[in-house]
């Protein structure tokens, strides 16, 4: 979880390629009048994002009755989106990517191909709720490299990777 910019994709990527599990990218749950809405630099609202949020859930869902893992990215900024998909079957553990907006507004600006515009940082860190001491889950620095916070995922949620079990 985290804010556009935090490195979600990249680390998830690297993390699913280690754990040899399952992928998928919450933007591409969202319905084409979100993209469109945010595309515009108009942020979603709490309507907006239900619908998205309950596919994400039902994705999760839908893992875990198939007896698989699953790792997706999705900004998760407020605590009653984390407690929607809380509710996915199986177990749900959040990793908070966070940095500085300065970090955040730079990475965002050199990305390529996204369409989050970097004039909707500043409401997304206005949204942002960060994990609380009962929520499962954990924050990371993304100032630390990618492959870093990898290990370090894997170490606190107690995973092992296909490649390390080798």
């Amino acid at each position: 979880m985290g804010v556009a910019g935090s490195g979600k994709t990249t680390v998830a990527t690297l993390l699913t390629e280690r754990l040899g599990i399952t992928y998928a990218e919450a933007d591409e749950f969202h319905p084409q009048a979100n993209i469109d809405k945010m595309r515009a630099g108009t942020p979603l609202t709490d309507e907006d994002r239900w619908p998205w949020l309950e596919a994400i859930r039902d994705w999760l869902s839908a893992e875990a009755d198939a007896g698989r893992s699953g790792v997706v990215t999705c900004s998760a900024l407020k605590r009653t989106y984390r407690d929607l998909l809380r509710t996915a079957r199986g177990q749900v553990c959040f990793v908070h990517l966070d940095g500085s907006p300065e970090l955040l507004a730079e990475r965002m600006q050199h990305r390529s191909g996204h369409f989050m515009p970097t004039s909707l940082l500043p409401s997304q860190l206005a949204t942002l709720e960060p994990l609380t001491d009962d929520e499962r889950g954990f924050r990371l620095d993304i100032a630390t490299p990618p492959e870093q916070l990898v290990d370090e995922i894997l170490a606190r949620a107690h995973l092992r990777g296909t490649a390390q079990a080798r």
